[in-house]
């Protein structure tokens, strides 16, 4: 793949793409979390890319919505379907699913939407998804205690790039390791030349290190586990609540995340744990060592009674002796015992094994001295004792735990990836089980399957646009309950009419929710749907007031192209009338009507001049209905199901009807029951009303 040639990718971005393990997997996949993990791509930016690199695998030429309200109806059932998400990532990844008019596009997310929609969200796997987080990079890993060392030039350069997490120095010979070696707690010879030379220190010959850099800088696989410590443990909570499978073993990956604190330092180990306490309370440990030996150093003078005689006095004094000649001839048991306590105090604080104890000890002197001071050079040779054993059992330990995730990687991040999409899934089931959605039946003709290698889903020899059985507007701000199911069906140009707020509008909503949801792959909100797939979905919503002339040709010219290459596709239009004069309206409508049947096109236009533009038509216009029942207590009560071929009444009939009703009920009983009203001027001016509507 020409990562290139995706839409949305240029030169920069392909680079950072490059830098993704499987970079072409993650864009087919559509996987955002993956995508995200690209140096300077935001997660937004991933899933417009993902969509680009989906476009381009499908052939896919985008424009399915080629209108405004075609748009904000996609925008809006996407939001409904992001609002039932946990996770930032699910939101982002339902970006990437956007209605197609290919069929092998369509099928790959009725797939995936087929699956989901059987998965069970309780409240554990969603408390759990709450914690979740795609995983991140572990950033720049530097390692200062170790370093690489090796004769080549050459060979340096390779190391600098193999492993940029270490120093790499040009030694000339072993004594150029040794001095390293006391500057590092571990020197890693890259040369076979120095083999069998012993040094002091902990001076490594791995000639084959550059081919295995985790097991010379185990920090590189151990600080991905480290930075993503709280999202696998996470994702493993996920699992466990939803009884997915795993993609890898849970219980192994859970007990290296127990040994693996967030610095990327290795937990739980009692030796590693007792160095780096002693290293750090070192200082602390020695001052409260002198603060012992001199304290009872001082509590033993003040209670002892010394007695020097004149003649031994001055033989002190010309010799320039002083206090500590004085401790040495006087109090030698007592500075003995002081700095014995000052020893067990410093060994007893670090919790020192035999060896470190042994330099501790010398780090107060036999000699008398007041007050008594710790000698820093022993002190200083005790913390590079400390730090280099501690060193060596760290990276012993995380070498061990390095070896034992090594195998984890992959999995644990299949294992985020999958957590993640359930969280797509479950979003998905959501919307399906509170629409009581179904999946849609894409239909077409035996013409076109044979034309276009793609194939439909079912071959028909029925003319099919769609047809809707108990479907019930998501965009509606109501609950469920409280909207009345809609049964459907268009398969070439009709013309919608109605009286006002029975629902027209609603209704073509409706349409234009399962037209978009059903080209997204998605379960749509009806009983049952059958739909052919469309090449584009136009729909313009009623306009708000006249057009003016730049705006009003504007609109004929859209038509225009609509009419010239409009076979496949969905027109909905809302009471187009609006645009100009009521009776240049119809004759528009009227034209736009034939031509798009004679394009083949399918098409929906709400009218309040259905009647009109039927007669102006050179052909049969299908004319449905949102048929009124009556007005009861002032109110419509309408049938919301569109009756096929038949030129619903207008609110304004229905309410002269009314009038003309009750005007003969009220004759009838003022005249004694005249029927008609006749001799009553009233009913008569009714009727003749009525008598226009005919």
């Amino acid at each position: 793949m020409d990562l290139e040639t995706i839409p949305g990718v240029g030169e920069k971005t392909a680079r950072a793409l490059e830098a993704l393990d499987e970079p072409e997997r993650a864009l087919r996949r559509g996987d955002v979390a993956t995508i995200a993990t690209a140096p300077g791509i935001t997660q937004g930016r991933a899933a417009r890319i993902a969509r680009g690199a989906i476009r381009q695998e499908h052939d896919d030429p985008g424009g399915f919505l080629a209108t405004d309200r075609a748009r904000e109806v996609y925008r809006e059932v996407l939001g409904l379907l992001k609002e039932r998400t946990v996770t930032d990532y699910a939101a982002q990844r339902l970006e990437t699913i956007y209605p197609s008019p290919r069929r092998s596009r369509i099928e790959d997310v009725q797939a995936f939407a087929r699956e989901a929609i059987d998965r069970d969200d309780d409240d554990a796997v969603l408390e759990a998804l709450e914690g979740l987080e795609p995983l991140r990079n572990p950033g720049d890993v530097r390692v200062r205690e170790r370093c690489l060392a090796t004769t080549d030039a050459e060979r340096y350069s390779e190391a600098k790039e193999a492993i940029p997490e270490l120093s790499v120095e040009i030694v000339e010979n072993a004594q150029g390791l040794a001095e390293l070696a006391r500057g590092y707690s571990t020197v890693i010879a890259l040369d076979e030349s120095f083999a069998g030379v012993t040094l002091e220190g902990d001076v490594q010959v791995k000639p084959g290190a550059l081919e295995n850099p985790a097991e010379v800088v185990p920090e590189r696989p151990l600080a991905f586990f480290a930075r993503n410590r709280d999202r696998l443990q996470a994702a493993v909570e996920v699992h466990q609540a939803a009884d997915l499978d795993p993609a890898c073993d849970l219980e192994a990956l859970g007990d290296g995340l127990s040994r693996l604190d967030e610095d990327g330092t290795v937990a739980g180990d009692d030796e590693l744990d007792r160095l780096t306490t002693a290293v750090d309370d070192l200082d602390a440990a020695a001052s409260a060592a002198e603060s012992v030996a001199n304290d009872r150093l001082r509590e033993a003078i003040r209670e002892q009674d010394v007695t020097i005689e004149g003649s031994d006095l001055l033989s002190l004094v010309e010799r320039g002796a002083g206090v500590d000649s004085l401790l040495s001839r006087e109090l030698a048991d007592e500075y003995a015992a002081a700095v014995e306590a000052a020893r067990e105090h410093l060994i007893d604080a670090l919790d020192l094994d035999q060896g470190e104890s042994e330099i501790a000890r010398r780090a107060f002197s036999d000699e008398p001295a007041f007050p008594v001071e710790r000698d820093k050079a022993v002190v200083s040779r005790l913390r590079e004792e400390l730090t280099a054993a501690k060193e060596r059992r760290a990276g012993r330990l995380k070498r061990e735990l390095a070896a034992d995730l090594a195998d984890q990687r992959e999995g644990a991040r299949q294992l985020v990836r999958d957590a993640l999409e359930l969280d797509v899934e479950l979003a998905i089931a959501r919307f399906a089980r509170e629409y009581e959605c179904t999946m849609p039946e894409f239909v077409e003709s035996e013409a076109r399957s044979a034309s276009e290698d793609d194939g439909v889903t079912t071959e028909s020899d029925d003319p099919v646009g769609f047809a809707i059985e108990g479907g019930q507007s998501p965009l509606l701000d109501e609950p469920l309950e409280a909207i009345d199911p809609v049964d459907y069906a268009v398969s070439d140009v009709a013309l919608l009419s109605g009286v006002n707020s029975g629902g027209k509008t609603s209704t073509l909503d409706l349409v234009a929710s399962v037209v978009v949801l059903a080209h997204m792959g998605l379960p749509v909100p009806a009983e049952r749907v059958r739909i052919r797939r469309f090449d584009d979905l136009h729909y313009h919503a009623k306009t708000q007031g006249t057009l003016d002339a730049g705006a009003f040709e504007s609109t004929v010219r859209e038509f225009a192209d609509l009419a010239q290459g409009g076979e496949g596709s969905l027109v909905l239009v809302d009471e187009l009338e609006s645009i100009t004069e009521p009776g240049a309206s119809a004759k528009i409508i009227a034209g736009i009507l034939e031509a798009l049947s004679e394009n083949s096109a399918t098409a929906v236009f709400v009218s309040h001049l259905a009647g009109e533009i039927r007669e102006m038509a050179d052909y049969d216009v299908t004319v449905d209905g949102i048929e009124a029942v009556g007005l009861v207590d002032g109110e419509l009560e309408v049938n919301r199901s569109p009756v096929k071929d038949h030129l619903a009444r207008s609110t304004p009939e229905l309410i002269v009807e009314k009038l003309a009703d009750e005007a003969r009920d009220d004759a009838v009983a003022t005249n004694g029951g005249a029927p008609n009203g006749e001799g009553d001027p009233e009913p008569v001016f009714y009727d003749r009303l009525l008598e226009k509507f005919d």
